[in-house]
C-alpha cells in the first residue's frame, strides 16, 4: 500500500530543471537579473514543490553553473552553462 504520492521535483536535477524553466520565462530586469521570488514563488505554489526540494534544486543549479546568485539573495542571473539547456 502506498500512502503518499510520488514527488516529482525529489531529484534534485529535476527541481534545478524546472526552476531554470522558471528563470528564463521572467524577463530580467537591469543587468540580467531575476528576482529570486520569481523563481521561487511558481515552483512552491504553482508547482507545489517543497520547500527542501527547492532549496535542492537552487542548490544544484548553482553547483552547476546555471546560476549565479547575488550574495544578499535578492536575485539570481542565469550563466551561459544555464543558458545551453
Amino acid at each position: 500500500m502506498k500512502l503518499t504520492a510520488d514527488r516529482p521535483y525529489a531529484n534534485p536535477e529535476k527541481a534545478a530543471l524546472r526552476l531554470m524553466e522558471h528563470a528564463r520565462a521572467f524577463e530580467p530586469v537591469q543587468d540580467g537579473r531575476i528576482y529570486i521570488e520569481k523563481i521561487n514563488g511558481p515552483f512552491l505554489y504553482q508547482d507545489k514543490g517543497a520547500p527542501a526540494e527547492y532549496g535542492a534544486g537552487l542548490k544544484y543549479a548553482l553547483a552547476q553553473d546555471w546560476l549565479e546568485i547575488h550574495e544578499s539573495g535578492t536575485y539570481v542571473k542565469i550563466l551561459q552553462a544555464g543558458n545551453n539547456l
